[in-house]
């Protein structure tokens, strides 16, 4: 059989650059819509599904500063962990790792009568994810150069 060989290889991939921008990113996203009122309406749907009487019935909420900073440091530390996890199967499992852990906040945040205001840091975790997977599918990466004999 003929095999035709990529006339434009992957390029090297970078750690440090493609972690702040997919974080900047990421976090620009859920600012912009939180701006635009679509956050409001996810938080909501979240509280609906996670209580019985919906926004209403939190007596607390949690402090906005206290969110995006959740935001920041998972959309930060996603991407710098996908960057330097090495194999495809291993990313993935690390973004859905991610992503599950911060919609499980819902419930528990529920149970402490705060208000389930996750729509923000669960949109930055879950985009910088995506964008970390798309880069390290475009790019060699450097821990995926490491050979299995070395030691």
């Amino acid at each position: 059989m003929n095999r035709i060989k990529n006339p434009r290889p992957h390029p090297a991939g970078q750690l440090l650059l493609p972690t702040a921008a997919i974080g900047g990113m990421s976090l620009v996203l859920a600012a912009g819509l939180d701006l635009l009122g679509v956050l409001t309406q996810m938080n909501a749907d979240i509280a609906r599904i996670v209580s019985r009487g919906g926004v209403e019935t939190f007596p607390k909420q949690v402090p906005g500063w206290c969110l995006w900073l959740a935001a920041s440091l998972f959309a930060f530390a996603l991407a710098a962990a996908i960057l330097g996890t090495p194999g495809s199967v291993r990313r993935v499992i690390l973004w859905l790792s991610a992503v599950i852990v911060v919609a499980a906040w819902a419930p528990v945040l529920s149970l402490a009568a705060h208000a389930p205001e996750i729509a923000g840091p669960w949109i930055a975790t879950a985009w910088s994810g995506v964008c970390a997977l798309v880069y390290t599918s475009r790019h060699r990466m450097a821990v995926d150069e490491i050979s299995p004999d070395s030691p």
